[in-house]
């Protein structure tokens, strides 16, 4: 994967990631309704997410929040970076789904004070994962393709000359 396409696909990530929380704001009025039934086991439910993920570092303050927008912009720097210096395509990949995801979250703090989540999958009354957003599946994604790779792919050692 070229640099410029993990660059590309972390802006489509985050510009979807805006997208569906804009449509969730706006249209569906979400806020105000507080949860949409799609599924039997899917459905939309405002949630304002002021921690970061599984509601970790709960930041209620303005200065917790801006903490927050201070530390996850510095990851995304700090993955941006590693996208520019990694030569394998599948960790290019994850590394967009991260950068890009991450993006769509610092911006929704900065701006409402809170990362809006929606996507609420559940089982009847078992729920696997938190509410989410597009941001947050794709960065659980990335991750995952990380540390998959990092466990189970070995890359082949570089052969020596005798």
């Amino acid at each position: 994967m070229d640099k410029r396409l993990a660059y590309l696909v972390a802006l489509a990530v985050f510009a979807l990631d805006q997208l569906t929380k804009a449509v969730v704001i706006g249209p569906l009025q979400l806020q105000q309704r507080a949860q949409i039934e799609l599924l039997p086991v899917f459905n939309l439910t405002w949630v304002e997410n002021r921690g970061i993920s599984l509601g970790l570092l709960h930041a209620d303050g303005e200065l917790g929040r801006w903490l927050l927008v201070a530390m996850t912009a510095a990851i995304a720097v700090g993955v941006a970076y590693w996208i520019g210096r990694e030569h394998r395509r599948g960790d290019q990949l994850a590394l967009s789904l991260v950068l890009g995801g991450a993006l769509g979250n610092i911006v929704d703090r900065v701006r409402l004070g809170y990362v809006v989540d929606f996507a609420d999958l559940h089982f009847g009354a078992f729920r696997p994962f938190l509410v989410f957003n597009v941001g947050d599946a794709a960065i659980s994604i990335g991750v995952a393709i990380l540390l998959l790779r990092a466990f189970l792919i070995r890359d082949k050692a570089p052969q020596r000359n005798p």
